[in-house]
């Protein structure tokens, strides 16, 4: 299965879904060994370090100073990771409300971190622009 592309099949059918817990961003050194028992929800190496989205709590519990905290959204649609536009068209949204995202593909889902105080608001404008696009697709 290789994921939904048409932009507006995606924007009708996404279900965004607001997952329990805060997040934040840290950073590991580049020669720097993974805190034993810390199991980040994302990491991604840059030549700078090892970038880590993780629980708040555990970033703590590590001695790992985080940023951005942040709550998880996850888009409930499969969307192919060639998809066009969706991510644009979902941040630009957000940005309009003046609200900073950090957006992460993963195989089947897209996964938005959004400003934790703002996460409710965040998942309406989301809402909204699901149905806005929800009407036509029976047409």
């Amino acid at each position: 299965m290789t994921g939904e592309t048409d932009l507006h099949r995606l924007l009708a059918s996404m279900t965004p879904r607001l997952l329990a817990g805060t997040y934040v961003f840290a950073t590991l050194a580049p020669d720097a060994a993974m805190p034993d028992g810390l199991d980040p929800v994302m990491q991604f190496r840059e030549h700078e370090g090892l970038t880590l989205i993780v629980a708040e709590d555990a970033a703590k519990a590590a001695g790992l100073a985080g940023t951005f905290r942040s709550r998880m959204i996850t888009l409930d649609i499969h969307s192919s990771l060639e998809a066009v536009g969706f991510l644009a068209a979902i941040t630009t949204r957000l940005a309009a409300a003046g609200m900073g995202v950090n957006p992460v593909s993963a195989f089947y889902h897209d996964h938005l971190f959004v400003p934790a105080e703002r996460a409710e608001e965040a998942l309406a404008i989301l809402r909204g622009l699901a149905a806005e696009n929800g009407p036509e697709l029976s047409a």
